[in-house]
């Protein structure tokens, strides 16, 4: 990525709405975390992380679960760095055999609900016993698929957001707490 755009994302950052800040954000975890643990202890469950968007919720989720499980990613997108999403497309399937098992799929946002549809799916079609999906955000928007999470952190509204996992062209998955573009209105 180049100075320019970096730049460009620092003053997006410094403009941005502030939605939850970073405490709310691991309250909220740590909620989904107790939720999680009552529904899928003793189930061998599979946790899979959708990459690039999830990795974040997934390194904060994961020692709060105290029971056994597995932890694999995929990685299937549709916005790769573009503020808007566009055809999924799969970079990679899991590596662990999901015939069987109990999956939790955590990613970061549900919007439109074409990517995570496409992942639940994929779950059922290679077998899984019991698909579950949590995210940290679910937007308040038009849904394209006919999905709902089982596990929802915040409601946001919908516009373009950033932090905790998701990123404004790129950057900014790192912010400390969920952010809206300033005067947004998310074209997901």
């Amino acid at each position: 990525m180049s100075d320019a755009l970096a730049a460009e994302a620092w003053a997006v950052y410094e403009a941005a709405d502030c939605l939850y800040d970073d405490a709310a954000v691991r309250g909220a975890v740590a909620r989904l975390a107790g939720q999680v643990t009552a529904t899928l202890t003793g189930r061998n469950p599979l946790l899979l992380c959708p990459m690039t968007g999830g990795v974040v919720l997934a390194g904060h989720l994961l020692p709060l679960l105290d029971f056994p499980l597995e932890f694999d990613y995929v990685h299937a997108t549709r916005y790769a760095g573009a503020l808007s999403g566009g055809e999924l497309a799969w970079k990679v399937i899991p590596s662990a055999a999901l015939a069987g098992r109990h999956v939790l799929i955590v990613d970061d946002v549900l919007d439109r609900g074409i990517t995570l549809a496409a992942l639940v799916a994929f779950c059922r079609q290679q077998g899984a016993s019991g698909v579950h999906t949590l995210v940290l955000i679910d937007k308040q928007c038009r849904r394209e698929a006919p999905i709902e999470a089982d596990f929802v952190g915040l409601q946001a509204p919908d516009r373009y957001l950033f932090g905790w996992g998701m990123d404004y062209k790129g950057y900014l998955r790192n912010a400390p707490g969920i952010y809206a573009v300033a005067g947004s209105v998310a074209d997901t």
